[in-house]
C-alpha cells in the first residue's frame, strides 16, 4: 500500500455542501417566469402604443362629435319638448347649423377670391407708390425695372418653389379629401350622439351603482350647460364684433365691408388667442388696395376694440355662461393645442369650464376674513379705521 505524498492534501466534500453548491449554480425557479412576464408586458405596451397611434384620429373625431352634440342638445330638447320627434328635431338643428356653415364658407371663398383679385390688380400701383416713397424718404433712386430684373435673376428660386408646390399638390389634395371624410364622420357621430342622448345616458347609468347616477347625470348636464353657454357667448361676441367692424369699414369706404365684418367677427371670436390677429390680415390687405392710411386706421381700431372686448364686453357676457379666469383659459388653450392641435385649442375652454363647474360642486370652500397679508388694500383700510378710532378717542381741547 502506497501512501499519498505529504504535500498533497486530500479534500473531502460532504454531501450537504455538494447539494448547496448545485443549488447555487442552478437558475432560481422564479426567474424564467419573471422573464416571460417582462416580455409579455413589453409586447402589450408596444401593441397598446401602436393601437393608440392608429386610433388617435378616431378618438379626436369622437371627442369633437361629443362636444358638437352637447352644443346641439339644448335646441333639440326644446324642439322635442314641443312634441317634435327627437330624430326629426336633431336633423332640423343639424341642417340649420350645416346651412350656416356652408353659407359662411361660400361667402368667405367669394371674399377671398375678390380680395386676391383686387390685390393682384392693384399690385403695380402699390409697387410704384412704394418705390416712390422709398426714394423720397431715403433719397434713393430705385426703379420698378430694377426690381423686376432682380426677380428675374432670382427666377431659379421661384421656379424651385413652384416645382415643390406642384409636387405637393397630390399631398394637398389628399389632405383636403381626408378633412372632408373627417367632417362627414363628425357629422354622423354628432347626429347619433344627439338623437340617442337620453338612451346613452340611461345605458351608462345602468352600468353603475345607483349612488353614482346623480354624479354622472350632473356632470353631463354641466357639460351641456357650459358648452352651450360658451357657444352662445361666442356667437353674441361675434355678432357684436361683426357689426362694429362692418360699420367702421363702411365708414372708411372699404369694399365688401359687411362680408369683412362677418369674417372678422367669426374668426376673432371662435379662434382662441390668435383669432384677432388672423382676422385682421384680410381687412388690412383690402385696405392696402384702397389707401395705405386706411390699413393703419384698421389696425388701430382692431387693437382698441380688442381691449374693449377683453376688459368690458366679454366679462359681462361670459359671467353667467363660461366663467373661466383669463389666465386659466389661456393655459387651457395652449395645453389643448399642444395635445390635439387646433381642435384641442377650440375645445379647451368649454372642457375647462365643465371640469371647473363640476369640481366646484364637491370642493368645500371656507370664508376667509380680511387679512392684510392677503389684500394690501385691507391693510390701508384697517390703518384708516384705527386712525379714525384714535381720533374719536382724543379729547377735544
Amino acid at each position: 500500500m502506497v501512501d499519498p505524498p505529504a504535500d498533497e492534501e486530500s479534500v473531502v466534500v460532504s454531501p450537504s455542501a455538494s447539494r448547496t453548491a448545485d443549488r447555487a449554480r442552478r437558475m432560481p425557479p422564479w426567474l424564467p417566469k419573471a422573464m416571460v412576464l417582462a416580455f409579455v408586458l413589453l409586447g402589450v405596451y408596444e401593441l397598446g402604443t401602436w393601437a393608440v397611434h392608429r386610433l388617435l384620429g378616431l378618438f379626436v373625431v369622437l371627442l369633437v362629435a361629443f362636444f358638437v352634440s352637447l352644443a346641439m342638445e339644448p335646441a333639440v330638447d326644446a324642439l322635442a319638448a314641443r312634441g317634435m320627434p327627437r330624430g326629426l328635431a336633431t336633423g332640423l338643428v343639424f341642417v340649420v347649423l350645416f346651412a350656416c356653415l356652408v353659407g359662411f364658407s361660400a361667402a368667405l371663398g367669394i371674399l377671398l377670391v375678390e380680395t386676391v383679385d383686387n390685390v393682384v390688380g392693384e399690385t403695380p400701383r402699390l409697387l410704384n407708390e412704394s418705390v416712390e416713397w422709398i426714394n423720397r424718404t431715403f433719397d434713393q433712386d430705385f426703379t420698378v425695372t430694377q426690381l423686376r430684373e432682380r426677380l428675374l435673376k432670382d427666377s431659379d428660386v421661384i421656379s424651385a418653389y413652384a416645382e415643390r408646390a406642384a409636387n405637393n399638390a397630390w399631398g394637398l389634395s389628399n389632405t383636403i379629401l381626408g378633412g372632408l371624410v373627417r367632417f362627414l364622420m363628425i357629422a354622423l357621430f354628432s347626429i347619433y350622439l344627439t338623437a340617442y342622448g337620453p338612451r346613452m345616458r340611461r345605458s351608462i347609468c345602468s352600468l353603475l351603482p345607483p349612488r353614482r347616477h346623480d354624479a354622472v347625470l350632473r356632470a353631463w348636464d354641466l357639460a351641456i350647460e357650459k358648452t352651450g353657454g360658451y357657444l352662445y357667448s361666442r356667437a353674441l361676441l361675434a355678432a357684436i364684433s361683426a357689426i362694429a367692424h362692418g360699420v367702421f369699414l363702411a365708414i372708411l369706404g372699404i369694399p365688401d365691408a359687411v362680408a369683412l365684418g362677418i369674417w372678422f367677427g367669426v374668426i376673432a371670436s371662435f379662434v382662441p388667442t390668435v383669432g384677432t390677429y388672423i382676422a385682421g390680415i384680410l381687412p388690412v390687405l383690402v385696405a392696402l388696395t384702397v389707401s395705405p392710411i386706411d390699413a393703419v386706421w384698421i389696425l388701430i381700431f382692431v387693437v382698441v376694440y380688442q381691449l374693449f372686448q377683453d376688459y368690458i364686453l366679454q366679462p359681462r357676457l361670459t359671467a353667467r355662461t363660461v366663467d373661466v379666469n383669463p389666465a386659466v383659459a389661456l393655459l387651457a388653450v395652449l395645453g389643448g393645442g399642444a395635445l390635439l392641435g387646433a381642435v384641442g385649442a377650440l375645445l379647451a375652454i368649454p372642457a375647462t369650464a365643465t371640469v371647473q363647474a363640476f369640481l366646484s360642486l364637491y370642493i368645500r370652500r371656507y370664508d376667509v376674513p380680511d387679512d392684510p397679508r392677503i389684500d394690501h388694500t385691507a391693510r390701508e383700510a384697517l390703518s384708516d379705521k384705527s386712525a379714525d378710532a384714535g381720533g374719536d378717542d382724543t379729547p377735544a381741547r
